[in-house]
């Protein structure tokens, strides 16, 4: 049975603010096989890397007087946000900021880096990715995922140009390229298997279903038909691990299986090593991305890396 790869899940952010470059490089010298970097979009078209396009939680934007009147409140999929939006502040204006632990309370180690690290553009990750090959002599992928891309359209920022654009610049639209494309929607995902060859991933989640598609769920695209379907335009299934197995006291779902049979690889997020974090069953993360691993997993996106490399024989 082969490894899974590893997908360092916004970078080693269980031991660093996520989506630094400290987290990133991190990752690297921890093994990982991809580093991931969740996009968002700024008001002059620049595709940046934060978790959401609200970066409150995630920067310093609250402490800085120059950005008050930017605090708002939206719609963003459905959902009633206030806060600070990446599409109001322009790239100089957000790199001005800086990164700080989206997860205090549980994890406060990290936030002795905070203030330290501003925030990346795409480019920059995919710079870092390509200077950790060369440092480490292994092939390190970029994961990246579309945010909000219906959001962003509606904004009148074409997020799916924009990110063609930037794979253009970097040679990263073939079917051998060092990229695994996800996100949640499904339109943006049938839009780029017809531009690019590149590897692309369907993230899916226990609840819910795409916010381009009401008439889809998320539990309707993971049987047998519905994986059919997503084969068409997609290589990867990316689920949340509760779809697999929802603790480890009880055999596994046969998702694995029928995304197989179908030509489907499979990812599961997300493995991390607090209590709160794990399902009932496990005692640690080892014990976790082991069961994974026997189940068949091709890759597991964790936010401690150097463990799922461990776990994965590397």
């Amino acid at each position: 049975m082969a490894s899974p790869l590893v997908i360092a899940h916004r970078g080693t952010s269980g031991e660093r603010p996520e989506h630094t470059r400290a987290a990133y490089d991190l990752a690297i010298d921890q093994g990982a096989d991809f580093i991931e970097p969740d996009l968002v979009v700024s008001r002059d078209g620049v595709l940046i890397v934060r978790h959401e396009n609200e970066i409150g939680g995630t920067t310093d934007v609250a402490d800085r007087p120059q950005f008050a009147d930017h605090l708002t409140t939206r719609t963003v999929d459905g959902q009633t946000v206030t806060g600070w939006f990446t599409e109001d502040f322009t790239l100089a204006e957000l790199q001005s900021l800086r990164a700080r632990e989206r997860l205090p309370a549980l994890r406060p180690a990290n936030s002795a880096f905070d203030g330290q690290e501003p925030i990346l553009t795409f480019q920059q990750v995919i710079d870092i990715a390509r200077s950790g090959s060369l440092r480490t002599g292994r092939t390190i992928g970029v994961c990246p995922e579309l945010k909000h891309p219906t959001h962003f359209a509606a904004a009148g920022l074409a997020m799916e140009d924009l990110f063609v654009a930037v794979l253009d610049a970097n040679a990263l639209t073939g079917t051998d390229a060092p990229i695994l494309i996800q996100c949640f929607e499904v339109g943006p995902l049938q839009r780029l298997a017809a531009r690019i060859d590149a590897p692309l991933l369907q993230l899916m989640s226990v609840a819910g279903g795409p916010v381009d598609r009401p008439d889809l769920t998320y539990a309707a695209m993971a049987t047998p038909d519905g994986l059919a379907t997503i084969s068409d335009y997609a290589g990867w299934i990316g689920v949340e691990t509760a779809m697999i197995a929802p603790d480890l006291d009880r055999s596994q779902t046969s998702l694995i299986a029928d995304a197989h049979a179908v030509g489907l690889k499979v990812a599961a997020w997300t493995f991390r090593a607090e209590p709160l974090f794990l399902p009932p069953g496990a005692a640690d993360l080892t014990a976790w991305l082991t069961a994974f691993r026997d189940y068949g997993l091709d890759a597991a996106f964790s936010d401690f890396p150097a463990t799922a490399v461990a776990v994965a024989g590397r």
